[in-house]
């Protein structure tokens, strides 16, 4: 069944949007920066945004695309803040840091997703037991906290050593601990597990459309991720157990997405798939991901 999810987040709100940017809240400061879905125009005017903005990303002359720059921000602009998030009995807290590549360390729309991580990851725990989660491409580790939250054992996967650094501080903040931290290429830790014949009871996948793993492997999303749901297939258990794959880049559907699932895992009874956005306070419904996710 598709949906359009968009996740209730007080930490978090989508200004405005518009001729290739966004604003954003987060927590008490307000960034902007480039959004190249945002096709259509600001609701707001430039010297509104200027006014609102604490920090704002300006791209690279050097860069081809809108991932590298460097951020202009307002003295009283921290390095570091934090921001929280709660659902049911989670509550986990996730520190921001202004990146190179515009990112902030959060995808705040990946709360719809974790509410479902510790929706299915605490319906597993309630059979007995400590359910067994995989997060690849763990980037700061929301969906980790939101696995280890409902008391499942989780591994965390990424092959940036500084993001699995921030992920495990983003941990420590949470009042959690117990994660499993690999730094280490996705597609080669899956294929070593393959060989070991382990399985997990969930498994989360958050694939760049372009990335290196930590040996420099070459990552492309159209080339990779048919072979990586073929792994996770063989990983995940076959009684019970829950998947989800969220894709951002552009061009690439949620059919696309359940498409590829279904070849993998078969057509699952609980499977559900769509977009996940926000809506400015225009009204306007930014598009920030497709997912495609299961609980069996």
């Amino acid at each position: 069944m598709s949906q359009l999810i968009t996740p209730s987040f007080p930490d978090y709100e989508l200004i405005d949007s518009g001729e290739g940017e966004k604003l954003e809240r987060f927590g008490s400061y307000v960034t902007r920066r480039p959004e190249p879905q945002a096709i259509w125009r600001r609701s707001l005017g430039e010297e509104q945004w200027r006014a609102a903005a604490h920090a704002s990303f300006m791209r690279a002359s050097s860069s081809r695309s809108d991932e590298r720059g460097e951020w202009t921000r307002r003295p009283a602009m921290p390095d570091r803040w934090t921001v929280g998030y709660s659902y049911k009995d989670m509550n986990i807290r996730m520190r921001l840091g202004l990146t190179a590549f515009k990112h902030v360390g959060i995808f705040p729309e990946q709360a719809a997703n974790w509410n479902f991580i510790y929706d299915s990851a605490t319906a597993l725990a309630a059979e007995g037991g400590s359910p067994r989660v995989l997060n690849l491409f763990a980037y700061t580790g929301g969906a980790t906290l939101a696995a280890r939250a409902a008391g499942a054992e989780v591994t965390h996967v990424d092959s940036v050593k500084q993001v699995v650094s921030w992920a495990r501080e983003n941990m420590e903040q949470s009042g959690l601990d117990g994660v499993r931290w690999i730094v280490e290429d996705a597609m080669k830790f899956v294929q070593r597990e393959m060989r070991r014949g382990n399985r997990y009871h969930g498994i989360i996948l958050d694939p760049p459309a372009y990335g290196r793993g930590a040996n420099g492997e070459k990552w492309v999303l159209e080339e990779h991720i048919g072979r990586m749901l073929e792994c996770c297939a063989e990983l995940l258990d076959r009684e019970r157990g829950f998947l989800v794959l969220n894709l951002y880049s552009m061009g690439l559907s949620a059919l696309l997405a359940r498409t590829a699932v279904r070849q993998c895992f078969g057509s699952e009874g609980g499977e559900e798939f769509g977009e996940l956005y926000f809506d400015d306070r225009s009204g306007k419904s930014l598009p920030l991901g497709t997912f495609c996710r299961f609980a069996r």
